[in-house]
């Protein structure tokens, strides 16, 4: 992966965990990595744990973010939770799994959608 495209991920990332936070979200954990991927948000709302992939893009050139998430890409990201869950011994807890989608496309403000309970 390219420096760039690293970067700029990161800064997807940190818009959304910005975003979490102003909603009243606890950041529990960043990059969580099990195997070969990698949960980029887990945090609190409220009771809730929620295991958040984010999705940056910088033009539509190939669909909104959002559709960049397979099936694979599901099953993969609730198989990390699952292994975070085991890993960290929790149990009895609600879960739900969270999409946020941002296109910064330059010289404009971000745009957000955020999707609640998404898969």
């Amino acid at each position: 992966m390219s420096r760039y495209k690293k970067s700029f991920g990161e800064k997807g990332e940190e818009l959304a965990a910005e975003y979490l936070k102003s909603l009243g979200y606890e950041i529990i954990q960043r990059n969580y990595r099990f195997g070969h991927g990698e949960i980029d948000i887990i945090a609190k709302d409220k009771e809730t744990l929620v295991f958040v992939e984010v999705k940056t893009r910088e033009n539509l050139k190939f669909g909104p973010p959002e559709l960049a998430i397979t099936k694979k890409k599901q099953r993969q990201i609730k198989k990390i939770g699952e292994a975070y869950l085991y890993e960290n011994n929790i149990s009895d807890t609600q879960c739900r799994i969270d999409v946020i989608a941002i296109l910064m496309e330059r010289n404009k403000q971000p745009k957000l959608n955020h999707i609640i309970n998404a898969f």
